[in-house]
Order: structure tokens, then sequence, then C-alpha cells
């Protein structure tokens, strides 16, 4: 029997690159009805960007976990909350769709105004991000939130 051997490579520069996605939306319901459908949306609602279902799993509570549930204990972590204070709050750590070294902070705040909310999105992340994900980041972003505002929009609708 062979004993183990560590070995350590010493890796080639890299860049630690870093990227913030931005935005504020104002959406036509109330800030209950948007801080629920964020949940929804971030949890068992969630979609691709091509509109194929991806189902996660967000315990909403700190230190919670915000995962891809794929069954028979395999998945991908993406974040633990941070901090929650409903309904105007929402913060999200970890890698989230990035598997290699880095880390974001994803944050809702919510504040009402009249019957409508005021969304304030910010994403920033770092580590070793290859261009293309720091490039397209955005677009499943802009998906997420136009689903969180068509659906909280729907639901004010009928309430």
């Amino acid at each position: 029997m062979s004993a183990a051997r560590t070995v350590v490579q010493p890796l080639a520069e890299e860049a630690v690159r870093s990227f913030s996605v931005k935005r504020e939306d104002r959406i036509e319901a109330s800030i209950d009805i948007v801080f629920e459908t964020i949940l929804e949306q971030m949890g068992s609602l969630n979609v691709k960007p091509d509109g194929a279902p991806m189902p996660m799993q967000l315990e909403a509570w700190p230190g919670g976990r915000w995962f891809r549930d794929l069954g028979n204990n395999n998945g991908h972590m993406w974040g633990h909350v941070q901090a929650i204070k409903v309904p105007e709050l929402l913060e999200i750590y970890g890698p989230l769709f990035m598997s290699f070294p880095a880390t974001s902070n994803v944050q809702y705040r919510l504040k009402a105004d009249g019957n409508a909310t005021i969304l304030q999105f910010n994403h920033t992340a770092m580590g070793l991000i290859p261009d293309d994900i720091s490039a397209n980041v955005s677009t499943g972003w802009d998906n997420m939130l136009k689903h969180i505002r068509a659906d909280a929009e729907r639901r004010a609708r009928q309430s």
C-alpha cells in the first residue's frame, strides 16, 4: 500500500474580477405581495432565461439556504440568507450560479410607495470570474425581475 502524497502547485496568476448589477423598478403591487413573489420566484417558481423550469429551495430565515435540489442528495448550493426583514429586505450571499472561486451578495430592498412598491436590486460579485459570466449576468437577473413584476402585478389585480 502506497502512502498518500499531497502536491501543491502554484496556479497561473489570474485577475480577480468584480461586477455589479443594479436596478430599480416600480411595481404596481403592495410591498407584501412583492416580497412574497420574490420568495416564490427565487424558490419553486424559478425559471431559466429560456423559460425552462429550474425550481429552487429558499429557506427564508437568517442562515437559511438557497439551493437547487436535484434529488438523491444531488444539487447546487447557491447561497445563504444573510439578512431578512419581511417585507423590506432579502439579502443572500454565496457563489450563486458560479462554480469557481467567487462570492456574491444579492440584495432586494423594498419600499412602499402608495399602492405600489419600489424594488431596488443589487448583485455584486468578486472572484476568478470568467469574462463571459460578467458580460451576461444581467440577462438572468432581468428575467427574474421581469417574472417578479408580472406575477406581483397579476396577483395585485386579482386581490
